[in-house]
């Protein structure tokens, strides 16, 4: 549990180790850099089966099937946010942009493909897209991190 409230707002959680309290900004600095590597890395494959396999053609007749208008340039968004947006999510660089498109993508995705579906994933519910975009929410809020290019570069936004 949480040591933050709404007065202090840069307490850190209690430790769990006390010992090893000293490390814990250390690990909340690594835990971003998961965080934001995994979700860049696992997104990438599902952007690049769709370059490779339908296409901008067969991404833009699944986006005309839920009734998504201009489906046809929004193909094309969404292959290069979820290959290079991937990439560049996953090596930090214009995180928070990124992260934000794809955010959108991932809350249209809710409502317009699995919203009447339920909950679960194996009825074919919100359950998977839900997990991304509050994933894709975390690396928004966070940003790159220290060990991110964006923060190299001291551009972070």
């Amino acid at each position: 549990m949480s040591t933050a409230t709404f007065e202090n707002k840069s307490a850190e959680p209690k430790p769990l180790f006390p010992a090893l309290g000293r490390y814990y900004g250390f690990t909340a600095d690594l835990a971003t850099l998961i965080v934001r590597v995994t979700a860049g890395l696992m997104l990438l494959p599902h952007g690049w089966s769709k370059v490779m396999g339908p296409g901008a053609v067969g991404v833009a007749a699944m986006l005309s099937r839920y009734g998504i208008p201009e489906a046809h340039p929004l193909a094309y968004l969404i292959m290069w946010l979820e290959t290079l947006g991937g990439i560049l999510i996953a090596i930090g660089l214009f995180t928070r942009p990124v992260a934000a498109l794809l955010l959108v993508e991932f809350l249209v995705i809710i409502v317009a493909a699995h919203w009447s579906r339920g909950y679960f994933a194996g009825t074919g519910g919100i359950e998977f897209p839900l997990m991304w975009a509050l994933l894709l929410l975390a690396v928004l809020l966070r940003g790159g991190g220290p060990w991110s290019v964006d923060r190299k570069l001291g551009r972070e936004v």
